[in-house]
């Protein structure tokens, strides 16, 4: 329900034109998760936030993929286009006469990207998978929460779909390098994206720390586990988030909070020494910052470039003026005759910018493309109507 979304979304926000192929009657399962749109009279629809959120400029088509009619659809369908993205669990769409090789045949340029749980080959390959299972199996949980020994302690997820949207943002970046690819040489490919290889990736330095040393690393919390003092400090009215990253910049945030002399401490002198005493650096620092208010001492941070930032909730977050200023929440007017709130793409380009379309409802594109990709008539609509193919 994301990654696929997502990585379509993502070309479809580069202007690519998309095609999303849905189950007649319900559509996909996103649909059906709320809260969901009201109409322009206020009326309820089945146009959940977590539809919105990954399915924007694509065109809507039902098609029965188990019905032979429906397959061959599609089939006829990804002919003319020069991607096919599936997110089904491993031969599923082989099975209908839609998988890689038997698309080829018609198509033998295609790019053709397929996302799964656990990749097309090995032990797991068959497994159904979701963004919390593969959080787990990845050691993303592992690392994420408080510090052993804590209040609040043990293995703890991203609210975010951090895993699906992994994976979605992997395979459109490997889609684009094959459409490269293509066009150098003519030839098309398959991709095999795995949540879990992609999940395992966001490991980044931790999983080579890992496998350097031998040595699992642990949840620290919100500290910083190779630099101090970066974690959040109470002030007397909020939380604030502070990071030096060096330590010139230590030095700064000491002279702020009035604490100069602790720079030139050798306890403290180092990123490696603070590091070590960082419960008592934080004590000592957030002696200080109880006295400010977090505003204030924000704006007294930044001005010695120290780098500082306060714990936002969502509706602080779209009141902030960065986020205003760079209109990262969007309102485009929906079919269904309201404008429905959207996220801005964070890519900003020069020459083709973002072009930002509004969510489909399920099966609005659907006789419009049959007519014009596949030269269908109405009345040969609507028989596939009728015989439940569409």
């Amino acid at each position: 329900m994301v990654s696929g979304p997502l990585a379509t979304q993502t070309l479809a926000d580069f202007g690519a034109t998309v095609y999303k192929i849905e189950r007649r009657g319900s559509g996909d399962d996103a649909r059906h998760i709320g809260p969901f749109l009201r109409d322009a009279e206020g009326t309820g629809t089945n146009e959940s936030a977590f539809y919105l959120a990954y399915n924007r400029g694509k065109q809507s088509i039902t098609v029965d993929l188990s019905h032979q009619q429906g397959a061959e659809l599609v089939r006829r369908l990804a002919s003319r286009c020069d991607v096919l993205v599936e997110n089904f669990k491993v031969g599923s769409l082989a099975k209908l006469g839609l998988g890689y090789e038997q698309v080829a045949t018609v198509r033998p340029d295609i790019i053709y990207c397929s996302i799964t749980g656990f990749g097309q080959d090995g032990p797991y390959a068959a497994r159904p998978a979701y963004d919390t299972i593969m959080q787990a199996m990845a050691g993303l949980m592992s690392l994420n929460g408080h510090a052993d020994g804590t209040p609040g302690a043990g293995p703890l997820r991203t609210a975010v779909p951090l895993t699906d949207i992994g994976a979605g943002l992997h395979a459109a970046t490997a889609i684009l390098a094959a459409l490269h690819w293509r066009q150098l040489t003519g030839i098309g490919q398959y991709i095999d994206v795995s949540m879990l290889d992609s999940s395992v990736a966001l490991n980044g330095h931790l999983a080579i720390e890992y496998l350097m040393t031998g040595r699992p690393p642990k949840a620290c919390g919100n500290e910083n586990p190779i630099n101090a003092p970066s974690e959040p400090f109470l002030c007397s009215d909020g939380t604030l988030m502070i990071a030096t990253g060096n330590d010139a910049q230590f030095a700064s945030l000491c002279t702020t909070l009035g604490l100069g002399e602790l720079a030139s401490r050798r306890r403290f002198a180092t990123s490696s020494a603070r590091v070590r005493h960082r419960g008592e650096l934080h004590q000592l620092l957030e002696g200080r910052t109880r006295l400010h208010g977090a505003r204030a001492l924000a704006e007294l941070l930044t001005a010695a470039n120290v780098p500082t930032g306060a714990i936002l909730s969502l509706d602080q977050v779209f009141a902030d003026p960065q986020v205003r200023h760079r209109e990262l929440a969007l309102h485009l007017w929906h079919p269904r005759g309201v404008r429905a709130p959207m996220l801005r793409s964070p890519v900003r380009m020069s020459g083709t910018p973002v072009h930002h379309v509004h969510t489909p409802m399920l099966g609005q594109h659907t006789d419009d493309v049959l007519k014009q990709e596949l030269g269908l008539t109405p009345e040969h609509i609507e028989r596939l109507r009728s015989d439940g193919v569409l």
